[in-house]
């Protein structure tokens, strides 16, 4: 296991929270923050990525009353790259041991959370990081609460158990705690994906080490309209569709192809989905090649085989297009 990059620092965990358009939550996340009962010193970096609302404001008021905890990073401009630039240049600075991240409208709801992990992956340094289960609300009031982890969720989990036919996704942000430095490269496909959790597990788990699932409910993660990080997957959205077909690529690259087959099929429901995507809704020449390469990827039933050559392939305006065509010479004729 690699060590974390400050050897004599004496601040066991970087809590870095990632914060755009959260002036109505960051206080409450901040405060479940410091209100830890623990027996070690932390940090906490707050990258705000250029607010336009005054978020970078109550930073500003809680490094004067929290200076020796918290670390202030406030962008003048947005860095972009769908919130990674501000991750990765939060983490280039953190000299915890061990890192807890979290977006700045979430919060944690036990006073005990960091201690705990934190002592797990003390005494277990074969693991390389640890989570518990968090609740989802929603805040529109769209959905009823929700929890992130089943009951039946496993206590240890390993790369594989990212990998399926559908996308897998079990550790909210605010839910984990991982060793500092071992991921010593962030390749091209991260950078480019929309999405930040799905990327950082595979790169923590992809050189075989262990997760461990602690089950207890110590976090919210807040899903919200407004805040900038929450309600962004868009299945109706043809560059989000092909956002998350870059990203698995590139997971499978990043495995050496080890669950090429699962991985395809994962692939396949995205071109799916795009062919009932509002921009290709309509749109032959754009569905009629989407459907092949779904069908290629997906190896479906027969029966849903029928379907997708009926729908978007062979559509109905189409046969009778070319039924009109080929009985024309004959109709001329009489």
């Amino acid at each position: 296991m690699n060590t974390f990059p400050n050897e004599n620092s004496d601040i066991k965990v970087s809590v870095i929270v990632l914060t755009y358009n959260h002036e109505k939550f960051i206080r409450k996340t901040l405060d479940s923050i410091l209100s830890q009962q623990v027996n070690f010193k932390f940090e906490v970096i707050v990258g705000d990525d250029a607010s336009p609302d005054s978020t970078a404001d109550i930073i500003r008021e809680y490094y004067a009353k929290y200076p020796d905890i918290i670390v202030p990073m406030l962008h003048e401009k947005n860095l972009g790259g769908f919130g990674k630039a501000n991750t990765l240049a939060a983490l280039a600075i953190a000299k915890g041991k061990y890192i807890a991240p979290m977006d700045g409208d979430d919060y944690w709801t036990s006073d005990h959370k960091l201690q705990k992990l934190a002592d797990f992956l003390d005494q277990n340094p074969d693991f390389v990081a640890c989570f518990h289960n968090a609740e989802i609300i929603f805040d529109d009031d769209s959905h009823p609460n929700q929890f992130v982890n089943a009951p039946d969720q496993k206590e240890i989990v390993t790369v594989e158990d990212f990998i399926g036919e559908d996308e897998v996704w079990f550790i909210a942000t605010s839910a984990i705690l991982f060793r500092n430095g071992v991921i010593t490269h962030y390749p091209q496909w991260f950078h480019e994906s929309k999405s930040g959790d799905i990327p950082r597990y595979i790169l923590l788990g992809k050189g075989g080490t262990k997760f461990k699932y602690i089950n207890e409910t110590m976090s919210v993660y807040r899903k919200n309209r407004n805040s900038g990080m929450s309600f962004t997957d868009g299945y109706k959205d043809v560059e989000f569709l092909q956002n998350r077909i870059g990203m698995y690529r590139g997971i499978d690259q990043e495995l050496d192809y080890k669950f090429h087959e699962t991985l395809n099929k994962n692939i396949a429901r995205y071109y799916r989905m795009m062919l009932d995507s509002k921009q290709f809704v309509g749109k032959y020449f754009k569905q009629m090649p989407t459907a092949i390469t779904y069908l290629r990827l997906a190896k479906p039933s027969r029966e849903i085989q029928r379907e997708i050559i009926r729908e978007y392939i062979f559509p109905k305006w189409l046969s009778n297009l070319y039924s009109f065509f080929a009985l024309l010479p004959h109709r001329l004729k009489n």
